[in-house]
């Protein structure tokens, strides 16, 4: 599928799928039509009946016959609305909902987007034709935007090898190109990036939670826990941040606001045996899922990081194969900072995924591709904004749309014309 049929996709919903629905819904109105065609013939027999009845005899039986019917009728025709009602009740909700993730998407990358497409669209407006001067400073744009020098050199590399190969001439449509390489690089053939390690149904899942303080931890536990419960998985959180003023009543705060229970100890004890408890108290209310908070001191110091490798101990004797998710939380805002926060804690734990907060209120979101292509770790999960459901997963079409929405709207109307 080419890029700008599954970025089309996820802006308006499948049509293909709508399709069906449709013709479904039309199904529906064939027979509900037949349906109506026929209700004259049984209301006219119905009264024939009737008066047959009150020729003989006008008796309170038959009075008692005649209403029934007429509520049939009623509840018959109210059955069909609902019918016809639920079948259409898809398409509503189809269109909406690939169109709103995509718009969170657009919304949240709005200061990356002033701040650097703004500069793609002036350095395309100032360069009429595609030479060398115009990839270089297309390079500094991308290295200023934090996407990272391997990346944008790959990215320099596909590029030239792009527009040679198409003879291109002019910079009308590049960010399309630049879009779709972007996504080429990110993906890297890679499949289900996003997707959690979730365990069959009946078994405990068990989400480990790192990161340094203050980079929004606790607050994607809880949205996390929401999406899940959402999804009608009975979640429960381990407090196992013992050393942090407040962390334990910020995690209990945000358990009572979704729902979940809280296992935990009092401030100061040892995450390990709270990490034990919580795996108890998971399996004998018999949870799906269990997600577990850290301590997040300076990644620097090494009693911190014999922590971590301590608590991984505990949960993996507890259930094998467990943590069956690491999941890091950085903070976006801090661009190449986050970068060496990665690197750092891949040396020291198992780290299969990133969770990228605050992306909104950075200009420097080009750090999604530094991660995932200098440390081969998948974003899952970027935050969007302040509301409950502004987590959202990654998706690499919908993020490179938010870089370059006007330019690529535009190109996307020009295909359908």
């Amino acid at each position: 599928m080419s890029f700008f049929k599954r970025l089309k996709d996820k802006l308006v919903g499948n049509p293909v799928e709508e399709e069906k629905v449709k013709e479904i819904t039309e199904e529906e109105v064939v027979e509900q039509k037949q349906d109506e065609a026929t209700e004259p013939a049984q209301i006219e027999a119905t009264i024939e009946e009737v008066e047959k009845v009150e020729e003989v005899s006008v008796t309170e039986s038959s009075i008692e016959t005649e209403i029934p019917e007429e509520i049939d009728q009623e509840q018959l025709e109210q059955q069909e609305v609902q019918e016809v009602a639920l079948v259409e009740e898809p398409v509503e909700e189809k269109k909406p909902s690939a169109w709103s993730i995509t718009q969170k998407f657009k919304a949240g990358l709005e200061k990356t987007r002033n701040s650097f497409t703004s500069k793609v669209n002036d350095l395309v407006a100032r360069y009429r034709k595609v030479d060398e001067d115009f990839f270089e400073e297309l390079e500094d744009l991308l290295l200023q935007a934090d996407v990272g020098f391997e990346t944008v050199m790959e990215l320099m590399d596909k590029l030239r090898f792009e527009v040679q190969r198409k003879n291109i001439k002019d910079t009308n449509g590049i960010q399309t190109i630049i879009s779709e390489k972007l996504v080429e690089i990110y993906e890297q053939g890679e499949e289900d990036l996003i997707e959690l390690n979730m365990q069959p149904e009946g078994e405990l899942t068990v989400i480990l939670f790192v990161g340094v303080n203050g980079v929004g931890k606790t607050t994607t536990i809880g949205k996390l826990a929401h999406r899940l419960k959402s999804q009608g998985k009975t979640v429960v959180l381990a407090a196992g941040d013992t050393f942090r003023a407040g962390a334990i009543d910020q995690l209990q705060v945000w358990g009572d606001r979704v729902g979940c229970e809280v296992i935990k100890q009092s401030e100061g004890s040892d995450p390990a045996a709270v990490m034990y408890d919580a795996i108890r108290a998971a399996k004998n209310r018999k949870a799906d899922v269990l997600i577990c908070d850290t301590a997040g001191r300076l990644q620097n110091k090494v009693n911190l990081m014999n922590e971590l490798e301590k608590v991984h101990r505990v949960i993996s004797r507890e259930i094998p194969n467990a943590p069956h998710e690491v999941l890091l939380a950085l903070d976006a805002t801090t661009g190449q900072n986050a970068l060496v926060q990665a690197q750092t804690f891949k040396e020291a734990t198992n780290v299969t995924g990133i969770v990228l907060t605050k992306l909104d209120g950075t200009a420097k979101g080009g750090i999604v591709l530094a991660i995932r292509n200098k440390l081969h770790i998948p974003v899952k999960f970027v935050g969007l904004g302040e509301k409950m459901d502004d987590l959202q997963p990654f998706d690499a079409e919908r993020y490179v749309y938010g870089l370059f929405a006007d330019g690529l709207d535009k190109e996307l109307q020009n295909n359908e014309d």
